[in-house]
């Protein structure tokens, strides 16, 4: 757990096609596992939804190694959302299930072609 004033950094890779693989055997259910409704939304407006999936998938892993916790009990792929802001940056949006978290901030970059998808993140507490 990251005390006030403190910071941290998390960093994940994921190779596309183990998304996509998931995704083909799985289908819907397995997007709905990983993705909020939110996030579904925004990954079907690109045009290769699986690497913008891929890249959510890697930034909450990377949120997560942040957070000490790995994904687990305390932090589901739901305790986080990956959206965009109007100019396509993307943030980290807490969602009900961190309650415990809401005074985080954090600072995430992403990024994927067509085999791998990667997120750095800087976790902080104020203090």
């Amino acid at each position: 757990m990251i005390q006030p004033g403190q910071y941290d950094i998390g960093i994940d890779m994921v190779n596309v096609d183990r998304i996509r693989s998931s995704y083909e055997r799985y289908g819907e259910q397995f997007l709905k596992k990983i993705l909020t409704p939110a996030e579904l939304i925004l990954c079907r407006q690109k045009a290769d939804m699986i690497q913008s999936a891929a890249a959510r998938f890697a930034a909450k892993e990377a949120i997560s190694k942040a957070l000490g916790c790995g994904i687990c009990r305390d932090f589901t792929w739901h305790c986080v959302e990956i959206l965009n802001d109007p100019a396509g940056r993307p943030y980290a949006h807490m969602t009900a299930h961190m309650k415990k978290h809401r005074d985080m901030s954090i600072k995430i970059s992403l990024s994927h072609d067509r085999h791998y998808a990667a997120a750095m993140v800087i976790v902080s507490c104020p203090s």
